[in-house]
């Protein structure tokens, strides 16, 4: 069962995602708040499998919300999940650097939102290509500091190729296609990566990637 925490002021928009998450069988909410402090409260009450956060809320917005869910080690299960009506504007820059897994914009299909929550129950991000190229062009417009070169020594030479390709939006399949190995290994170093670099998840390490300089925009 994939436990689920609603936060969004607006109570028509919650009650809409609830109903949906509702028919499903491998679905459970656990709780809906109103605002990002509410939200922290019950994240540490419940501790969900997933938590669908608004960006802008009252009292704290979603992306301080994140970042707090993010450095509390006993939140490390919980995997957020951005709603916006902007697509990606600043404030999902600001999220997924936050901590968030990903995004989804409020008009999406039903089908992509049950789709997209699973997919965050399982610990993957929510980026697809195109999502990574805008996040790309973002470092590009803006190189941000690097701060995990250091970390990157770590990594075996397969497992810097895997994240290499990872930040340009490959999925495990795709890693796997391009240095001639099976789904499972490309996924081995990848979740590997991401444990030596400790990030919570892929978006995470997608930035980076960007950060220590793996990634540059020769390799777009």
């Amino acid at each position: 069962m994939i436990r689920v925490l609603l936060a969004d002021d607006q109570p028509l928009i919650r009650s809409g995602f609830r109903a949906l998450l509702d028919l499903e069988d491998d679905i459970e909410v656990v709780a809906e708040a109103a605002d990002g402090g509410e939200c922290l409260a019950l994240a540490g009450k419940h501790v969900p499998d997933v938590a669908l956060l608004d960006i802008r809320m009252p009292v704290m917005d979603g992306i301080e919300a994140t970042r707090r869910i993010a450095a509390d080690p006993s939140l490390t299960g919980v995997h957020v999940v951005m709603l916006t009506n902007y697509g990606m504007d600043e404030y999902v820059f600001h999220a997924l650097r936050a901590g968030a897994a990903g995004f989804l914009v409020k008009d999406v299909l039903p089908e992509d939102f049950l789709h997209a929550v699973r997919v965050a129950a399982r610990g993957e991000a929510l980026l697809a290509p195109a999502i990574t190229r805008r996040l790309i062009d973002r470092y590009v417009s803006q190189p941000p500091p690097s701060r995990a070169g250091g970390a990157l020594e770590e990594l075996t030479g397969r497992e810097r190729e895997a994240v290499a390709l990872a930040a340009q939006g490959l999925s495990n399949h795709e890693i796997a296609g391009r240095m001639v190995i099976s789904p499972s290994t490309a996924k081995t170093h990848v979740n590997r990566a991401m444990t030596k670099l400790h990030a919570r998840d892929r978006a995470q390490l997608v930035i980076l990637a960007y950060e220590s300089g793996l990634v540059t925009p020769r390799n777009r």
